[in-house]
């Protein structure tokens, strides 16, 4: 059930890098109307290159802006509106509304017509564009299936009804099938388009099979291979042989909590559960019962526990241990998704888990629920 997993994609912190460069770089450039806009707006361009998002924008006017700049190849962006309306009284803050369009950027020339909401601009000139609108209509259907599921689960959550969970987990499962197969079957038909990259990656997710994804990455042309999301996907594959079952576990060191180090190396002899989440990611905090409910069972059996965060601010992480009576190892350099230790571990979303037996060697991955607890019984009988 891979939906409610929080991605790094989705949360990345944004960052002005306008004069950011990038090899084999080709211009392009939008020119956009909003032809029914008659109030005084701005549009922002946000473009995710490079692990990073860069923001640029534009004033609207006479319902007509522009934007330029250069790709090293197809990319995913965001484009906002925001219409900056008039003030009601002298007290009163400038009210904005906001509406957002997403496409694929493409070199060349780009229009995008809109009347008056620019999420339902039409786009022409990008083919990357007019691939990736092809594929959301292959995926509608079951897309829209699953923004119901979640909504339910999140309600679910809210209400903290851990049956309401669970019984929706299979739903999603199937959902989550027919997506895979959605995407397989485009990848098998259109391995050159150049969103297949990005139709990869959401095939392979956050934890990449190697024997199935491989191959996969292989039959790509050279030229997508070689794009800096190509190198990205070869070095995500490498981190994944690294961290496969049955790899030795790489050793870090990390402060907890009151600033002490802890190595993984230390816990040789045990089994150890390396588990990555954060205090403001609601599925980490619904799997922190389960992981407890494992730990108080088996801590005097030879199993111990070891978290990293991926928190940014010390009080919310702090209070998070404190509130989930979280008792074992807790560690992070509050760097957020740039944690060291995450990135070392190719960690794209969370809750991840690596469970490590006593000779510091990975032998599962990702024990949701009560797996954990299934799988402990299984090597501590």
């Amino acid at each position: 059930m891979k939906s409610v997993m929080m991605a790094v994609a989705l949360l990345a912190p944004m960052v002005l890098l306008a004069q950011e460069k990038w090899k084999g770089e080709q211009a392009f450039t939008i020119q956009g109307t909003v032809t029914a806009l008659q109030k005084p707006a701005k549009v922002y361009l946000n473009i995710r290159r490079c692990g990073d998002n860069t923001l640029d924008s534009a004033e609207v006017k006479e319902g007509k802006f522009s934007f330029s700049g250069k790709l090293a190849e197809p990319t995913m962006a965001n484009l906002y509106l925001k219409v900056l309306e008039p003030v009601l009284s002298p007290d009163a803050q400038e009210r904005k509304s906001c509406d957002v369009l997403t496409l694929f950027l493409d070199k060349g020339n780009i229009s995008i017509t809109a009347e008056d909401s620019i999420s339902h601009g039409v786009v022409k000139g990008a083919v990357a564009n007019d691939d990736y609108n092809h594929l959301n209509e292959l995926l509608k259907d079951v897309n829209g299936k699953l923004d119901e599921l979640e909504k339910q689960y999140r309600q679910a959550y809210m209400a903290e009804d851990e049956e309401g969970m669970r019984k929706l987990e299979p739903q999603f499962d199937d959902l989550e099938a027919q997506q895979k197969q959605i995407l397989a079957d485009y990848l098998k038909n259109n391995s050159n388009s150049p969103i297949a990259l990005y139709v990869l990656n959401k095939y392979a997710d956050y934890d990449i099979d190697l024997v199935e994804i491989e191959p996969m990455f292989n039959k790509l042309g050279k030229t997508l291979r070689n794009t800096p999301s190509g190198k990205d996907f070869a070095a995500a594959l490498d981190k994944a042989k690294k961290t496969a079952v049955g790899q030795p576990a790489m050793d870090f060191a990390q402060p907890d909590k009151d600033g002490k180090d802890i190595t993984l190396a230390s816990y040789k002899g045990k089994y150890v559960l390396l588990g990555f989440w954060a205090s403001w990611c609601g599925p980490c905090r619904a799997e922190n019962p389960n992981v407890l409910k494992a730990y108080s069972r088996f801590k005097d059996k030879g199993f111990d526990v070891v978290s990293i965060s991926l928190d940014e601010k010390r009080e919310k992480w702090l209070a998070a241990i404190q509130a989930d009576n979280l008792a074992w190892a807790q560690v992070s350099d509050l760097r957020g998704w740039k944690n060291a230790v995450a990135e070392k571990y190719g960690i794209k979303a969370i809750p991840q888990n690596l469970l490590i037996d006593p000779n510091g060697n990975i032998v599962a991955k990702n024990l949701r629920g009560d797996a954990l607890e299934r799988k402990l019984e299984e090597l501590l009988k």
